[in-house]
């Protein structure tokens, strides 16, 4: 096991994947608040490569803001049926109109919608805070990187759906 900066300071443990040789995940970043949000990139990806994914497992692409993360992680959940997981990061700042609160509201929606369905399992990374400085603190600085929290969260999302579908015609009494 491999372990990472967590959100309390501590060792974040990498977890196995059950099924490595079929994990595939997708890595969207939103373009702005780049400096965080590349941070948070580069953290999923450090945590998915300690676990032994392949960069060809792997398929990362940024778009616009945090509002097309939605969009983008939609693509992936229906036209990329061989991913396991899905990583959603962003970073939105509270600012003095109520532009913050539409963009969360928008993000926050769309992907618990996309996890509704139960297909792959879109992960939430995606910063809302008051200040850049706690953006900060939570991509690589004093509390730890949530990235790579969300790539831990992804492999464990992964590896239940994989129990699940060994369990889908197997009775679950025996």
């Amino acid at each position: 096991m491999s372990t990472v900066l967590n959100t309390n300071g501590t060792a974040l443990t990498v977890p196995e994947i059950s099924d490595k040789a079929a994990f595939k995940c997708a890595v969207f970043t939103a373009e702005w608040n780049e400096k965080i949000t590349h941070a948070l990139r580069d953290g999923a990806i450090e945590v998915l490569r300690k676990a032994g994914v392949e960069d060809s497992a792997l398929f990362v692409q940024s778009v616009p803001g945090t509002v097309e993360l939605v969009n983008a992680a939609a693509m992936a959940v229906r036209s990329m049926p061989d991913l396991k997981a899905i990583i959603v990061l962003g970073c939105v700042i509270r600012g003095d109109t109520p532009h913050f609160d539409y963009v969360c509201q928008i993000a926050s929606q769309g992907v618990a919608t996309l996890n509704a369905e139960g297909r792959a399992p879109v992960i939430f990374g995606v910063l809302t805070v008051d200040t850049e400085q706690q953006a900060i603190d939570r991509a690589g600085g004093s509390l730890g990187n949530k990235g790579a929290e969300a790539a831990v969260a992804a492999i464990n999302m992964a590896n239940l759906h994989t129990t699940a579908t060994a369990l889908r015609f197997a009775s679950f009494r025996e």
